[in-house]
């Protein structure tokens, strides 16, 4: 049986080796430890790995992982020129809302919501893995369903997706990792504005593709 500093230890440096994060369940079962042991080990390496330390010790979805302090995230920019955090344009911003809360929900329900089309909004945040096709809607022609990643839930800091906050708090934080990388808004990964309109999206192929048109005074905000 480890001692309780040899937990803290090897934890440590698990996290450390796997860079991804590590289910809690999966770390008792494999060294034979209890989920208390385990959790006690995580608070006290969250305290060590918490406040202005360069480094937190993040929890989310039952899984634990080591990441950057994100009041750090404007020095970190200038140093390593980041590629991973992009700025997200308005209508990416909206639609990654508009699933983040009414998830599981299609595209057609996106559109009507938004009353624009959504397709490259869609397929940019599916390229950066904040949302992933959980389903198929039981309706006519089976529609594709959007839910929200755990790449999602560790970008903006939330454990579970019960934990939402307001809606306006959320687009407080997408707005703030859009302020920490200014220099990319013109070029970033959600760009998506010049994409061919007539072109069909990845994730769109070989579906029965529905199109609506909403009037401006039918969009709701």
């Amino acid at each position: 049986m480890l001692e309780i500093e040899k937990i803290d230890n090897v934890l440590e440096a698990l996290l450390f080796v796997s860079g991804d994060g590590l289910k809690i369940s999966d770390i008792c079962e494999l060294l034979e430890l209890q989920k208390s042991e385990v959790t006690s080990a995580v608070k006290r390496l969250q305290k060590k790995y918490g406040g202005v330390s360069g480094v937190h010790l993040i929890s989310y979805n039952g899984k634990i992982q080591l990441a950057s302090n994100p009041a750090y995230a404007e020095v970190l920019s200038v140093v390593l020129n980041p590629i991973k955090e992009k700025a997200l344009s308005n209508p990416a911003m909206e639609t990654l809302s508009i699933i983040a809360y009414r998830q599981p929900v299609t595209r057609l329900d996106i559109e009507h919501i938004r009353g624009v089309n959504c397709d490259y909004a869609l397929q940019a945040l599916l390229k950066n893995n904040l949302i992933e096709i959980c389903g198929r809607k039981d309706a006519l022609g089976k529609p594709l369903l959007f839910g929200t990643t755990e790449t999602f839930l560790r970008k903006f800091g939330i454990e579970n997706i019960d934990d939402l906050p307001e809606r306006a708090a959320l687009l407080e934080k997408i707005k703030q990792i859009e302020e920490s990388t200014p220099e990319l808004t013109e070029e970033g990964l959600y760009r998506f504005e010049n994409e061919n309109p007539d072109e069909t999206p990845e994730f769109l192929q070989g579906e029965d593709v529905v199109k609506i048109e909403v009037n401006e005074g039918e969009a709701q905000s």
